[in-house]
């Protein structure tokens, strides 16, 4: 069996979601369901299908959320002696040798990833030239756009 491995924080926001799905968002659903139905003809009820995919979405959503909760390996990184070196979990703040600009990027799953919020994947060309890398380490990470090379400034396990 092959196990995914995800942050504490990444597996809370599953099971929160996962809880609103099941308590909230299905009870919702199941009354558009029944409002719909008493309109009467459901062959022709816009409303009933409509609501009937709604569930069959919701449904699917619950059970993907279920299965990447039962294959996650979940890491708490705060649980891990910081022993200055990149890991799945750690926040890194690098320098860009070419521009001199800083980054900070914490590593993560898949599912957790978020460019945006500086959430990268642990598959990502960035996240796969530093895992294993130690602070003031240059690292030449190949990326689509060509070669850029970096400066591992800190490493944090938080």
């Amino acid at each position: 069996m092959k196990y995914v491995p995800m942050t504490v924080l990444g597996a809370d926001k599953l099971r929160e979601e996962l809880e609103y799905l099941k308590s909230i968002r299905r009870q919702e659903i199941i009354s558009a369901i029944a409002e719909a139905r008493e309109h009467g003809d459901l062959k022709e009820n816009a409303e009933y299908h409509a609501a009937r995919e709604q569930q069959s979405f919701c449904e699917s959503k619950i059970q993907k959320i279920e299965n990447k909760l039962s294959h996650a390996q979940i890491i708490d990184v705060k649980k891990i002696v910081n022993n200055g070196r990149v890991i799945f979990g750690s926040t890194i703040t690098m320098l860009n040798i070419n521009t001199n600009e800083k980054f900070t990027y914490c590593i993560v799953g898949d599912d957790e990833s978020d460019i945006k919020t500086n959430l990268i994947s642990v598959n990502s060309p960035i996240a796969r030239g530093l895992i294993g890398k130690n602070i003031n380490d240059t690292v030449l990470i190949k990326t689509p756009g060509g070669n850029i090379k970096y400066k591992i400034l800190k490493i944090e396990y938080i």
